[in-house]
This record gives C-alpha cells, structure tokens and sequence, in this order.
C-alpha cells in the first residue's frame, strides 16, 4: 500500500502497491480496483516491468508515449482484454477497431465533430445545466450526491444530441442497460489475469448478453426510423450528422449497425466520462473554497443569473482551468492497455510481441519527474501557455486516436460547472469524502457527497 499519510491539504488519492504481486493477489486486487496494481514507485520512474503470467511494461515517459500513441502506432494495437470488455457493448466501433477499419470510421465521422458542429449542440448542454441547477436548488441546505446529479445531467445532453426526438428510443432502458453493463462486465477476469485467451468465456460478460443485445435492437429501430425521414433539420443532432456522414476517400458510409455501435460509444463514453469530471471537479472546489471563489466571481460576472453558453466560454478560462486539473488528478480514463506486435525498446527496455504495455494515465499525470507537487489540486498548471510536455497529460488519449468527442466533452463540463457554481456554494461534508476507484472509469465509490448551498 502507498505509505503516504493521509495529508488533509490533498484530496484523496489511491493507495498504489509496494511489492509484487502473484496471479491470485493481481486479481483479487483488479477486481476491487485496478489502480491498486500500480506500483507506488510508477510515481517517480519512466517505466516499470514486471510479469504476472504475461510479461508487461507501466510507461509513464511521455517520449515512449508518443511512441507508442503516434509514431509507432500500428505496433501497439488495444489489448485483448480491452476488446473483450468492450466489444459487447460497443462493436467494432472507433473506440475498438484497428487499421484501415478505424480509419475509415474516423474519416466519416470526424466531420460530425468539427468546432462548429460541436458548438451548434451546445443549446442542450445549456438546457441541462439549467435542468440541473433546477433539481440542486430542491434540495439546497441539504445532503446531495452530485455525482448522481451529473450522470442525469450528462445522459439528458448525450441522449438529446444523438437519438433526439426518437419515440422509439427508451432511454431509462438504456441507461440501466449501460449501468449493468459497467458494474458486472467490465470488472478484471481471473482469465483476464492469467492471460486466457478470448474465446474462454468470462461468465460475468454472459449475464448482460440479453440487456445489450436489446439495446441494441432498440437503436437500430430508431436509426431506421430517422433513414426514412425526409430532409435533414435545420438543427440536426449526432445520428443526422453521421447519417450524412461518408469516408472522403472511398465514398462508404456507414450501415445501421455501424451506426449503432458509434452512437453507443458515444453514450457509453460520453455521458459517465464527463459526468465524473463535473462530480470530482465539484469535490475539488468544495475541497479548495479559495478557488470555488474565484471561479464563482468569474462565473457570476460573465452569466449573471442565466446559465453558460458556448459563447461564454471565452471568458471563463478559470472555470476551464478547474476542469483541466481535475482531469489530471481523476482522468476517467485512468488506465490504458496495448498488445505489442513486434519487438521494440521503450526508455531502453527491450519490449517483444506479444508484451502488455500499459499506460497508467493515473500514475503519468502524479508522477514526480513530470509534476510539482503532483498530489496538489492547483488549477494555476494550466494558466496561459502549456508548461507540460504534450504526453504529459493524456485525460484523453493522445495522437491519431485521440477522443473525438474531447472537445465536445470539455465544452459541456465548462458550461455545466460555471452555470452550477455561480448559483450555489459547494461544502464539504465530515467524513464524506470519496474514495478513487478504477473499474471501467475512475469513480468515487459511494459518490460525491456535498452540501449545496443557495447564493
């Protein structure tokens, strides 16, 4: 365990390993919290290696990063127990395929995603933020779990932006769909462990075959639905964009269930990812009330009383500040894993195919070769210019592969924080705070509580 006192000036951090683990204890660990596999000293190396079973490198040097997320790319595809988490849920969408099936997935949906695009969706993250603040304010003065409230918040953009106006979409079904999905099946296998291969079954990613697979039914209803509707809105949302969507190059445009297995990563990846940064991102500034201050003096004075737009964000770069610093201390992403296929050498250690090389993004973005203090909640790191090394901050993935949906996640965050913190004062209940844990995303178990307070 990290040996590091409690310190009451930083805000909670995951207790990183000091010795080795064998299989049994590896797993037993992952299943409970995946970040607990790290090494404590990952914090101050350029990289770790080790073997449980399979050989495997901790990279944490952003040079090697950049290597193995943009240069060297092709030799470093998603490992196998990413794609066997993931793929049930999500297909052979952007976030899983590989080689030219990625490419050309990206080419046709990276229009969809453009600045200005982005910026047309923004209305609804307005609306939520209003909606939000609406159901905070019924319960200003007392307990409320903040992180329960931006996963409604998010999953009301995410729904409205993708399947808007489709009556056949249920989006309760779908929510509890994705919740199930995320407690049972993507939780560490003991054949994860021990290196099985992919046809063994994992029993625990059986049980939310029958929920998925009507999810899915239910999507393709309503991406068929949407193809026999005549013309495009003058506001279309996600599926119309990406229905007009073709690879430049080859002309190909995406079938019902390519679609589908798109709009679903963009649910599943878009609404819990940002709704864990707006939750940490409300602990940090009840944590710090001299920087929930001076983000609500920045907040009040460009919003007055309304909620934030795309056109406030200009002047709201403290607010944005607080979201970049929570996403180095919390990335919901906090762990990364790829498979090499041919030898390589990474910060001078021999790599060789078949090698498991992770990127613990929880542990880059703490550790002490890269960050002053790296424990710290400082949101002054990310004032003007960029201090850090490119690959030094991943929250979303880095080089060809990078999210698609960052700037549409960051925007959101932005106008969702500065609406609630210009209304209310977050505070800090007495032995509530929450504990950090790696299932699939990066978690506060048992959420975030605070008080709200109405200003």
């Amino acid at each position: 365990m990290d040996t590091a006192s409690p310190n009451p000036d930083l805000p909670p951090r995951v207790p990183l390993a000091t010795r080795p683990m064998g299989v049994w204890q590896s797993f037993r660990t992952g299943r409970r919290n995946v970040l607990e596999l790290i090494p404590e000293i990952a914090l101050r190396q350029p990289i770790v290696s080790g073997r449980t079973v399979k050989r495997w490198h901790m990279v944490m040097d952003p040079g090697a990063l950049r290597h193995i997320l943009k240069d060297g790319v092709e030799n470093y595809p998603k490992s196998d127990v990413t794609k066997m988490i993931l793929t049930p849920a999500i297909g052979e969408s952007l976030f899983i395929a590989e080689g030219a099936h990625w490419h050309w997935q990206r080419r046709a949906a990276a229009p969809a995603f453009s600045v200005r695009n982005v910026q047309s969706l923004a209305p609804v993250m307005t609306a939520a933020a209003d909606r939000a603040a609406e159901r905070i304010g019924r319960v200003a003065g007392g307990e409320a779990n903040l992180f329960d409230e931006m996963v409604s918040a998010t999953f009301e953009v995410i729904s409205d932006v993708t399947f808007s106006g489709g009556g056949s979409f249920d989006r309760g079904a779908v929510h509890h769909a994705i919740n199930g999905y995320m407690e049972s099946t993507a939780r560490v296998s003991f054949l994860d462990i021990i290196g099985a291969p992919p046809w063994v079954p994992r029993l625990s990613r059986l049980r939310t075959g029958p929920a998925m697979r009507a999810m899915k039914a239910m999507a393709d209803r309503a991406i068929d639905e949407r193809r026999e509707r005549e013309g495009t809105p003058a506001l279309p949302d996600l599926l119309d964009l990406l229905l007009d969507g073709e690879d430049p190059e080859t002309k190909r445009r995406m079938s019902t269930a390519e679609l589908r297995d798109n709009l679903l990563t963009f649910i599943v990846a878009g609404h819990e990812t940002t709704a864990l940064t707006l939750a940490w991102a409300l602990y940090l500034c009840a944590f710090d009330p001299a920087a929930q201050a001076r983000a609500r003096a920045e907040a009040q004075a460009a919003l007055g009383d309304r909620a934030a737009t795309v056109a406030d964000l200009p002047a709201l770069p403290y607010c944005r500040q607080i979201v970049d610093e929570t996403l180095r201390l919390y990335p919901p992403a906090a762990f990364l894993s790829r498979t090499a296929k041919a030898r390589d050498m990474l910060c001078g250690r021999e790599v060789l195919p078949g090698d498991t090389v992770m990127l613990p993004i929880y542990a880059l973005h703490r550790n002490h070769l890269l960050w002053p203090d790296p424990h710290r909640f400082d949101p002054e790191r990310f004032a003007g210019t960029e201090a850090h090394d490119r690959f030094a901050y991943l929250p979303f993935g880095g080089g060809p592969r990078i999210c698609i949906g960052a700037s549409f996640a960051l925007q959101e965050a932005v106008i969702i924080l500065a609406t609630l913190l210009s209304r209310f004062d977050f505070r800090r209940i007495p032995g509530r705070d929450p504990r950090p844990v790696l299932i699939l995303t990066l978690r506060p178990e048992g959420g975030v509580w605070l008080r709200a307070e109405r200003l």
